[in-house]
């Protein structure tokens, strides 16, 4: 067993990738015992990641408030506390807060035999935001 203490401060997510205000907190990061890396993460009203793609897929579990998650060529769809979403290997996608709701979750992804957890591509537009399904 190994017990790593809470040393580190929140971090500021860097606006190359995330628009709007983001906050993490790192759990672990891949290491010679685990390749998983896990981070919890808080976005604000409207805050939400780049588009962007994990080599070994992401799953995302939702710990508070009320966001989306879309992958490329689809519309956001809600999420919220308790929802589990996985994302497969080189799908690329988003997920952030809702315009009025504060939103967070912890997300988890494994590293590649380089090291590599994430891409990071264009931010999301407005328009590829606030798509909603009509029906």
């Amino acid at each position: 067993m190994k017990l790593t203490r809470s040393s580190t401060d929140t971090a500021t997510g860097p606006a190359d990738w995330f628009t709007g205000d983001v906050y993490i907190d790192g759990i672990r990061n891949p290491d010679d015992q685990s390749a998983v890396g896990c981070a919890h993460v808080r976005f604000t009203p409207g805050a939400r990641t780049a588009w962007h793609h994990h080599p070994k897929g992401q799953t995302l579990y939702v710990t508070d408030g009320i966001g989306y998650v879309a992958r490329r060529g689809s519309q956001p769809q809600e999420i919220r506390p308790g929802d589990v979403v996985y994302i497969e290997p080189g799908e690329e996608h988003w997920h952030g807060a809702t315009p009025g709701r504060f939103m967070a979750h912890v997300a988890i992804q494994e590293a590649d035999d380089h090291g590599d957890v994430v891409t990071w591509l264009e931010h999301v537009t407005e328009d590829e935001y606030t798509q909603r399904d009509q029906h």
